[in-house]
């Protein structure tokens, strides 16, 4: 299980991992759906040419919003790939392959934001039913992974800003993940993860070099 110290850890490395190279993340999200608006497919970062802390293996989120409005979200709930593809990869499928939203035009882009989140690995939830998870919950900063009977959800940390209320965070995430808000069963599971955030305006994302 990973331990407060170990969480700490990441927080820290990843705040100052985007501190330092958040632009150029964002820049490679942005050129990764710009080169899908053109040719239907992601970049390929060139990682040779890029420091080596943004190659190393990690997992993130890219979500787009519109006009102040989700308009796509896709992740790797764990890593398996260098943190750079990862975000070239997650910025296309999620202009472009979110099943909630038609593809992204490129008229929509003057509206657009862009949101990347790096997750840690995520750990196993230990609770004794529904009513010791959500009492466990840290709000504002747990994200969270539910499973049972074969569906399965994630919701980012960012998502406590809508759903403030440990409760209502869970309930939201069984209907997301098409088990229903009062379902609960004893093969219920749960991992919680925590998250480092980067984002600007489509506009204010320099073209990548």
């Amino acid at each position: 299980m990973t331990t407060n110290a170990e969480q700490n850890d990441f927080a820290a490395k990843t705040h100052a991992l985007l501190d330092t190279h958040g632009d150029v993340f964002l820049q490679i999200a942005k050129a990764s759906i710009d080169h899908g608006l053109h040719h239907g497919t992601p970049i390929t970062p060139v990682l040779d040419s890029l420091p080596a802390e943004m190659t190393e293996v990690g997992a993130c989120f890219v979500t787009l919003n519109k006009g102040g409005r989700l308009r796509g979200c896709i992740g790797s709930p764990e890593a398996w790939r260098p943190l750079a593809t990862d975000v070239a990869e997650n910025a296309f499928r999620s202009a472009f392959e979110d099943p909630r939203f038609a593809s992204l035009t490129v008229g929509e882009t003057a509206e657009l934001d862009i949101h990347i989140s790096v997750l840690s690995p995520a750990e196993p939830f230990a609770f004794a039913d529904q009513a010791d998870l959500v009492a466990k919950l840290r709000a504002g900063d747990d994200g969270l992974i539910i499973e049972d009977l074969g569906h399965r959800a994630l919701f980012l940390p960012s998502v406590w800003t809508q759903l403030p209320d440990p409760a209502a965070f869970l309930n939201h995430l069984k209907t997301k993940a098409g088990l229903g808000a009062a379902h609960w069963s004893n093969t219920f599971k749960a991992w919680r993860f925590i998250a480092a955030e980067t984002g600007a305006d489509w506009g204010h994302i320099p073209t990548l070099k």
